[in-house]
This record gives structure tokens, sequence and C-alpha cells, in this order.
């Protein structure tokens, strides 16, 4: 009994501000390209003076104090926190992939442009190999 009574306890009051889930989930969706784009060019954000998550609060329309009590207050419920964080997982992925096939595709594109171009290549060079027949005297 005390075992349930302690895991239906919330450990972390729900703040008065809080961050609907789904735009929590947007929010971690954008933070964690952004990040990603840091890693990949660093020095430009750096040169930019762009700050990501200052970035993320004017976009959203918050501050640092009610991401970081949403964040925790999210946090504390494992499962709802798991559910934000496989949301923003699988639209990450199927974006991933949208670009790969876009990738694909092009790269598809420039194969068949190049075969293409090869071929002509190879007819033009065919028939330059023809002679005329030297007409007899």
């Amino acid at each position: 009994m005390i075992l349930l009574l302690s895991c239906a306890e919330k450990v972390v009051e729900e703040p008065e501000n809080l961050i609907p889930k789904e735009k929590m989930t947007e929010i971690l969706h954008d933070l964690a390209i952004l990040n990603a784009a840091k890693s990949g060019a660093a020095k430009k954000f750096e040169e930019s003076g762009i700050d990501i998550m200052e970035f993320l609060y004017k976009k959203y329309g918050i501050d640092s104090t009610q991401f970081s009590q949403s964040d925790l207050y999210y946090a504390s419920l494992p499962l709802e926190y798991q559910t934000i964080y496989k949301q923003v997982e699988a639209r990450l992925k199927r974006q991933k992939d949208t670009l790969e096939a876009i990738g694909e595709r092009r790269n598809d594109s420039v194969r068949k442009a190049n075969l293409k171009r090869s071929d002509s290549l190879k007819a033009i060079q065919e028939k330059g190999k023809v002679k005329e027949p030297i007409p007899a005297q």
C-alpha cells in the first residue's frame, strides 16, 4: 500500500506556466536539430552570435524559467517524458528518411544524365571513326 501511494505521489508539482506537451515536443525537436547543426558548424554559429536557447525562447514565446520548470516537470514523469522523446525521435526519423529519399532521387537523376551524356559521347566518337570511302580515281 505504501509503495502504491509513493508511486502516485508527484515528485515535482506542475508549474503554473507549464509548456503543453505538444509544444514541448516541438521545442525539443528544434533543439535536437539546432544542436546537430551546431556540432557540424560550430565556427559559423560562433561567428553569427546565435544562441540556440535564446533563439528557441523567442521562437516559442517562452523564457528560460518556464522551459526549465516544464522540462523538470516532464522529467519527473518518466512515461510522459519518454512519450515526448519518442515523438521527437519519430519526427526526426521521418525527416531523415525524406531527405535520404530526395538525395537518392537526385543521385539517380545525376546518374541517368551522366549515362545519357556518356552514350552521346560514344555515339559521336563512333561517328568520327567511320570514314567515308575514298573515291576511286
